[in-house]
């Protein structure tokens, strides 16, 4: 699932894990994400920090709080890259961080080592 409020990301990242036999759900923001979960079958999400209704750092929270999954891999893909921010990301749950603008062939690298 990638969750993020710019629909150019979400298609740059809908093309790049399609195109290597991924399955990809879009969510424009973190409450249509946690609408998006249930039943879903998701099992990784790349996630936005800055976000309307409810952004990155909460809807981990949220997420990490169910435990369907409690420890899906969570990567935070935003353009912020500041220790702060990265520390508060971690405390949430977030299995990593990725920085906007990002190569295809980096988030494939993350991603299929997240899901081994």
């Amino acid at each position: 699932m990638t969750v993020d409020d710019s629909a150019s990301i979400r298609q740059m990242v809908k093309f790049t894990l399609e195109d290597a036999g991924y399955t990809v759900i879009e969510a424009c923001d973190g409450e249509n994400a946690l609408q998006a979960l249930t039943g879903s079958g998701v099992h990784m999400m790349l996630v936005d920090l800055n976000m309307p209704k409810l952004d990155g750092i909460s809807l981990i929270k949220k997420v990490r709080a169910m435990n369907e999954f409690k420890f899906i891999p969570i990567i935070m893909l935003t353009t912020e890259s500041q220790a702060d921010k990265k520390q508060a990301g971690k405390e949430a749950g977030a299995t990593g961080w990725i920085v906007k603008p990002f190569k295809p062939e980096q988030l494939l690298k993350v991603v299929k080592k997240v899901l081994g």
